[in-house]
């Protein structure tokens, strides 16, 4: 398992401490408790353990009374992280964690030789877009049909980079 290369105890701008840490198979309870309430069309158990197993750089963070706040998947393809999962618990959204988990990711991408960083999200998800654009990704591309949306319906995906 790799190390992180950033520090463990963390300080945001409002001075509350967080631990971040690497996902363990023994997080995957809470992740999908966080995962569940935040998405219509989350995530199973399995992608997170395949994540796991496939060495991805997989993170969680506590606040500090050790309860989870939220999370990050990353993939390494050449010099770019692709996320592919970045979530904050409903509860704690807009209140800077999501920034905060931004800062890490971005960090970790440098100290790695990354020049770029990959996502997507869907169109109809408002919110994210907004703190994507605000925090400097462009939409570079579009897949078709890439997100389940119900009733066997499927929604596009924005596909958006950030050069670091």
């Amino acid at each position: 398992m790799r190390t992180c290369v950033l520090s463990a105890q963390l300080v945001s701008e409002d001075s509350a401490v967080w631990q971040l840490r690497d996902m363990q198979a023994r997080d995957l309870d809470a992740v999908m408790l966080i995962e569940q309430a935040a998405y219509p069309f989350p995530w199973t158990r399995g992608n997170f353990s395949d994540s796991l197993n496939s060495g991805y750089e997989c993170k969680v963070l506590h606040d500090a009374f050790g309860k989870m706040a939220g999370y990050f998947l990353l993939m390494s393809v050449v010099d770019e992280y692709h996320i592919l999962n970045i979530t904050v618990r409903p509860d704690l959204q807009g209140q800077g964690v999501g920034r905060l988990l931004f800062k890490e990711i971005k960090s970790l991408a440098l100290g790695n030789g990354c020049s770029s960083l990959l996502l997507e999200v869907r169109p109809s998800n408002g919110q994210a877009l907004a703190v994507y654009k605000k925090m400097g990704f462009d939409q570079i591309g579009l897949r078709k049909n890439y997100y389940p949306a119900g009733e066997q319906a499927r929604e596009d995906a924005l596909v958006m980079r950030l050069v670091l």
